[in-house]
């Protein structure tokens, strides 16, 4: 994950932005396709905040840190690839106990978080990954319906998460830790898309739309080739961020 610290107009005249593509819950995960695992995240984390100290001392630190927010969005990785595709974790966990373990390693990694200074936590639900183009194409049979294993299973996981997000809240009262659905309203949108401006919403952007993605196929790199990216406004989303305290 790399930090970029950039001209902004605020009170210390900082902001930063970290970023790492395939994130993950599972510690396996990120072995399986060679990127950052959550540790190697919070060594990066922890140096960022050495150089933001060196910048703008250790008062303002603080301060940035508490009221900057955090989103961590993570576990589609887990669940497509890790455990169904791959069933790299299928013979060893059960799918109630393979969320056990996501849901365990999202509530430590908020937690350490927390302990770095991070007060204002967001973490995104797990999405109807069963839906996505690539295990249409897997799981749905011939007629690439939504897979309703994958599914199940990251509705598991999502009530596992939302309940350690609220013990966290119970035990560090100074924090705000906030669970962030986007389960639902994606699945609104692929089962209704006409509502939201969108014809198709069971093919991908690029290549042939039924299984590729960014690490198969040229196509769909960001800025290059036929892929596209169109932001939209999911009304009940969007509300919930804007009236939470979080935000």
């Amino acid at each position: 994950m790399g930090y970029f610290l950039r001209p902004k107009s605020s009170s210390n005249g900082i902001s930063a932005i970290g970023l790492s593509v395939a994130v993950a819950f599972d510690p396996l995960t990120p072995r399986l396709v060679s990127v950052l695992t959550l540790s190697d995240q919070l060594e990066h984390f922890k140096e960022y905040i050495g150089k933001l100290k060196a910048i703008i001392g250790e008062e303002n630190t603080t301060f940035t840190l508490t009221n900057s927010l955090f989103i961590v969005v993570a576990s589609s990785d887990d669940i497509a690839n890790t455990y169904f595709t791959l069933r790299a974790r299928a013979l060893q966990y059960d799918v109630p106990a393979y969320t056990d373990l996501m849901a365990n390693s999202a509530s430590s990694f908020v937690q350490e978080l927390y302990e770095l200074g991070a007060r204002r936590i967001g973490v995104f639900s797990a999405p109807p990954v069963g839906c996505v183009p690539s295990q249409r194409t897997l799981a749905g049979g011939a007629e690439r319906e939504c897979a309703e294993n994958l599914n199940e299973a990251a509705k598991v996981f999502n009530s596992k998460l939302s309940k350690k997000l609220d013990s966290l809240a119970s035990s560090l009262p100074s924090g705000r830790f906030v669970y962030l659905d986007i389960y639902n309203p994606l699945l609104d949108l692929i089962q209704n898309p006409r509502k939201y401006g969108f014809q198709v919403a069971d093919k991908g952007c690029c290549g042939t739309g039924t299984l590729e993605d960014w690490l198969t196929d040229n196509d769909c790199e960001w800025g290059r080739g036929r892929s596209h990216i169109r932001l939209l406004k999911i009304p009940t989303f969007c509300e919930s961020l804007a009236t939470d305290p979080l935000c």
